[in-house]
């Protein structure tokens, strides 16, 4: 693990507390406002509401509360912005999305309060060294290194004091916060994401459920050499930390550098671990941030962390996805029609021109599975024409159905898939790879 400069704020706990945080935000961002809408007409300019609530200023003011609240408030955020960005503002979806790797630690009374709280007064008695100042921190929790003493070296993922209690107050504020904004065109139903970012931060604060997760994966993967997944130490463990072993490596993303073979094989493997995820172990981490992977150059294997983001899934979804991704290969859109049928995307109330435009979509999506020999991420330019083709069908078809949850979590871990690849300029024979995982099924 790497660790880099972060800031400390203290975490506001309490629902009014913060509330008042949100109104604080809507008081100064309107402040701001006013401020250089009065400039402007002093100038013997119009002001335009969007490009005054878009100031660099307000940009900033709204990135940085919510990633000093974390928990529910920062997590939306980086939901919206990945889920929601090609309905959302070019603007505000670059706001939301400082929020995948902007974090601010927890001052250091209230880290103790959480250690003696879980582990009693004499918790420091068990250690031989333990840093105060975190290596990493994000929404839900931050980590520190230690050694205890009898000479494990761990890694402590510290939840933030509050966050269970909080996530629908501030999931629900955030809502309105944004729909006061104005920037969200009204016809987009934010409703199942925001339930589901909710369902989800209830599970990602349950570190004995992704301690479990850990366990799965280290069972799965426990004859794959490529991979390194931390073991857990359950007696450390608790309901607000995470004991882990501590593994060495590098942000995934600065193999950038590496040699064209090695950031190939970086992505053949993380391919292959998602098409065995869907299809084998029907459990997929569903959290595409780069923070959870990183690359051990001694060991040359990708390092596997953070699983409070898994889900499992149906064998209903899992066959719906191989049909769908099957018959993208054959270039068959009754194949896939069927298949989108079977997971759940159409609504009763679609017209023929909306479905002809998502089979198109999802055939599209699929061109690197359907490419035959390496597809070259690094030239690509799919990610564009996805975005084109996905605001096509909403604003110009005006098709809005939001898919069901399992599918946009699935679509999230593939789409950060391809950046990934595309940042390391890989080149994969994707097509293989999915041929050989399902080839049996």
């Amino acid at each position: 693990m790497q660790s880099r400069e972060i800031e400390s704020k203290k975490m506001p706990k309490g629902r009014l507390n913060r509330f008042s945080k949100f109104t604080g935000l809507v008081s100064s961002v309107a402040g701001n406002m006013l401020l250089e809408g009065s400039k402007q007409l002093a100038k013997g300019q119009r002001p335009n509401t969007k490009d005054l609530l878009l100031t660099p200023g307000n940009a900033k003011r709204f990135a940085d509360h919510l990633a000093q609240m974390r928990g529910a408030a920062m997590k939306v955020g980086q939901l919206l912005s990945m889920d929601a960005g090609d309905l959302l503002p070019e603007e505000l979806t670059t706001i939301l999305s400082k929020l995948r790797s902007e974090g601010k630690s927890m001052p250091l009374n209230q880290l103790v309060g959480v250690l003696e709280s879980d582990w009693g007064d004499d918790w420091q008695d068990q250690f031989a060294q333990f840093s105060f100042y975190p290596i990493a921190a994000a929404s839900i929790g931050q980590v520190h290194e230690a050694h205890t003493q009898d000479g494990r070296h761990l890694a402590l993922k510290i939840q933030y004091p509050g966050i269970k209690t909080t996530i629908d107050s501030d999931v629900d504020n955030l809502s309105s916060l944004l729909k006061l904004s104005g920037l969200i065109p009204k016809t987009v139903d934010l409703k199942p994401i925001l339930l589901e970012a909710k369902l989800q931060l209830h599970a990602e604060a349950d570190y004995q459920y992704e301690s479990d997760c850990l366990n799965l994966y280290k069972t799965h993967l426990n004859n794959d050499p490529r991979f390194l997944i931390p073991s857990v130490h359950s007696e450390l463990t608790s309901e607000n930390i995470l004991a882990m072993d501590f593994v060495e490596g590098v942000p995934i993303e600065s193999r950038v550098h590496a040699a064209q073979d090695e950031r190939n094989a970086i992505m053949q493997a993380l391919f292959e671990l998602l098409f065995k995820e869907m299809f084998e172990f029907k459990l997929v981490q569903t959290d595409p941030n780069f923070a959870n992977y990183q690359f051990n150059p001694k060991t040359h294997q990708v390092v596997l962390l953070d699983f409070g983001a898994t889900r499992h899934y149906s064998e209903q979804i899992s066959e719906g996805y191989l049909k769908l991704i099957r018959g993208a290969i054959a270039h068959n859109p009754q194949e896939i029609e069927a298949a989108a049928t079977q997971i759940g995307f159409f609504s009763a109330s679609i017209l023929p021109q909306q479905k002809a435009a998502v089979i198109e979509l999802f055939q599209q999506a699929c061109e690197p599975i359907q490419f035959k020999g390496e597809f070259d991420f690094g030239t690509s330019d799919l990610p564009a024409r996805i975005k084109d083709k996905g605001m096509a069908l909403s604003m110009e078809l005006d098709y809005w159905h939001t898919p069901p949850a399992d599918a946009l979590f699935f679509h999230r871990k593939l789409g950060g898939l391809y950046l990934l690849a595309a940042k390391l300029k890989a080149r994969v024979n994707v097509l293989d790879t999915f041929t050989n995982v399902t080839q049996t099924l």
